[in-house]
């Protein structure tokens, strides 16, 4: 069995596992439509659009 030589310390221990709870924020761009905050490459969901296309009808 792999069994560890040296004891890891604490702060060894603790930065290794730091980083494991951050959160990214999304990426946000504007709809090239409207100008709403939107994801990358999803339809928006202010006016319908996608790339200049509209694919769902939104009354407004």
């Amino acid at each position: 069995m792999a069994v560890p030589k040296r004891k890891t310390s604490k702060a060894r221990r603790d930065s290794r596992r730091s980083s494991v709870w951050k959160l990214d924020a999304p990426t946000l761009i504007k709809c090239s439509h409207c100008g709403e905050l939107k994801r990358p490459h999803r339809l928006c969901g202010n006016c319908g659009f996608y790339k200049d296309r509209e694919i769902v009808k939104k009354d407004n």
